[in-house]
């Protein structure tokens, strides 16, 4: 069978574009290499018997300001989501209550003015300008990131806009913008509690907090008030299984345990090899994968120019390690009490212990040294508070990502013999602000640096594919000839977090690239059997 497009990798991404492109009558293929759908958006039930563990993204926050759940009607394929409320709690030592990020603006900054009454006013204002700034930046995540139209975007919402128009002329906005978040968040906000929240918060991209021309990062949080953070019910990966069941309903093909082996292109389009030896021909393929492992290991007769422009790509020494508990308790913080149901407002956010920007940048002075941290800054989150399906009755789950963990190690050191005593400087950190946790662990997966390149492909462990600094972004990303999804070879595209606008559960990606090819394809005169259906 001929296809008319093949996706290669089924995670969120390559099958939000697969559905777009069903939807649009073409015939799609996607292979995947696991035994499961999802990539990093996955969630599994034989990791540690009676819970339902995500093995990669655990909040949904993005991909609510986008269509997509909306136009695929994922919710008729089994998605539910529950909201999040507050989406994130700053626990304090000292045994005050912490801080509290509600959906509501007013909510959280009744929360900061318990901490610091002049923040809370600071952050009110702040939600106001930086939410308006990326109301417009985000605009440009919905299309394919070419300068004309990121600068037409925002000119046609800068004429119609006058806020909107006031701040794109700012300097002092502009200064802000190619500033280091860190320093940012320090201008804003005054007390040292309210700006280690939020400097932990912007650190989840990658960068360290004294990178340049990353302001954005912290600005981009007034976002989370618009759109919500989310859990599906069921767990990360109830996304992607809907996303499936969407795309087989409109005639795609999904084949599992189909790892690529090659692409290459043929008389009429291109021909894709599995490790079963099975060749799939189609007139088109949108890869999903990391871009190097498409130009550097799977993809015949790479244009040598091209290639040597790939290997430079930075991909950086990922930065993150995460352990997934099952526990016998949630955690409770100082300053906080249980309720009757032993369950905390707290419990459904994430749980940002890092003391201070100190602690947090000497996690990153370890990682830099290319060491495990010797305090690890860590994001507690407690999904069975308020998905039950999540673990049995009475018991709970507890994922924890931490900071910063490089991939590659320089004190002689490797992952597989680490592993578990980095895993348990982590829990420690759950105890040391919450005691109730010592002795409450059953049992952890643990995802190292090593364990999250094998089991996603995500080379050298970068949940984001390529750094998110600056110049790898926008039109720059993963490089200006690649950066429209198209490549310089007819018919084979791009989509996935190593493309415009980056990694996170998004789905931004696969929705432009579908736009892209479909619109190459009605250029080309190939006719799709709903042709006039608008996307």
């Amino acid at each position: 069978m001929i296809y008319d497009v093949t996706i290669i990798g089924g995670g969120h991404n390559g099958l939000t574009c697969a559905c777009y492109l069903a939807k649009a009558g073409l015939k799609v293929l996607v292979l995947e290499r696991r035994s499961i759908v999802g990539g990093a958006v996955c969630t599994q039930t034989d990791l540690i018997p009676g819970y339902r563990l995500d093995v990669g993204s655990s909040v949904h926050i993005m991909i609510h300001l986008t269509p997509v759940v909306r136009e695929l009607e994922l919710e008729k394929f089994g998605l539910e989501y529950i909201e999040m409320d507050p989406w994130a709690y700053y626990p304090i030592l000292d045994g005050k209550q912490g801080i509290a990020f509600h959906r509501s603006v007013e909510k959280t900054c009744e929360s900061i003015a318990r901490v610091s009454p002049p923040d809370a006013e600071n952050y009110r204002r702040f939600v106001e300008i930086w939410g308006e700034l990326n109301e417009g930046i985000f605009e440009t995540f919905l299309q394919s990131p070419n300068p004309g139209n990121i600068f037409w975007t925002i000119f046609k919402r800068n004429l119609k806009n006058v806020r909107s128009r006031k701040l794109w002329s700012s300097l002092d906005m502009t200064r802000q913008l190619m500033a280091p978040y860190g320093q940012v968040i320090e201008e804003w906000f005054e007390h040292p509690h309210v700006r280690t929240a939020l400097v932990w918060l912007s650190a989840q991209s990658g960068p360290p907090p004294t990178e340049m021309a990353t302001g954005d990062l912290a600005g981009w949080n007034a976002m989370i008030h618009r759109s919500g953070a989310k859990r599906a019910k069921g767990g990360s990966g109830m996304l992607t299984q809907a996303l499936a069941r969407r795309l087989e309903s409109d005639g795609g093909t999904i084949v599992l345990e189909s790892e690529v082996q090659s692409v290459a292109q043929v008389s009429g389009g291109w021909e894709i090899i599995d490790q079963r030896g099975e060749v799939h021909t189609s007139k088109k393929v949108v890869s999903a994968c990391h871009v190097q492992t498409l130009f550097l290991k799977l993809l015949k007769d790479c244009p040598t120019k091209l290639r040597k422009r790939v290997e430079k790509i930075r991909v950086g020494n990922g930065f993150g390690m995460i352990v997934r508990h099952a526990v016998e308790e949630l955690p409770l913080y100082h300053g906080e009490s249980w309720n009757d149901q032993g369950v905390q407002s707290y419990h459904s956010g994430m749980q940002l212990l890092c003391p201070s920007m100190n602690y947090l940048q000497s996690s990153y002075n370890d990682f830099s040294r290319g060491l495990p941290p010797t305090e690890p800054s860590v994001v507690a989150m407690t999904f069975s508070s308020i998905d039950p399906t999540l673990a049995p009755a009475g018991k709970h789950t507890l994922f924890t990502w931490a900071q910063y963990h490089p991939y590659e190690l320089k004190n002689g050191e490797n992952w597989d013999a680490i592993a578990e005593r980095e895993a348990d400087k982590i829990y420690e950190r759950v105890c040391r602000y919450a005691p109730n946790m010592r002795g409450k662990m059953i049992d952890r997966f643990i995802q190292s640096p090593l364990e999250l390149e094998r089991m996603h492909g995500m080379l050298r462990a970068n949940v984001m594919h390529i750094e998110m600094s600056l110049d790898q972004m926008f039109f720059f990303r993963p490089l200006p000839e690649l950066a429209s999804y198209r490549t310089p070879l007819s018919g084979l595209y791009l989509t996935g977090a190593s493309t415009h606008p980056g990694g996170g559960v998004f789905a931004a990606s696969g929705y432009n690239t579908a736009k892209v090819v479909l619109g190459d394809w009605k250029r080309g005169r190939i006719p799709t059997k709903n042709s006039k259906e608008s996307f």
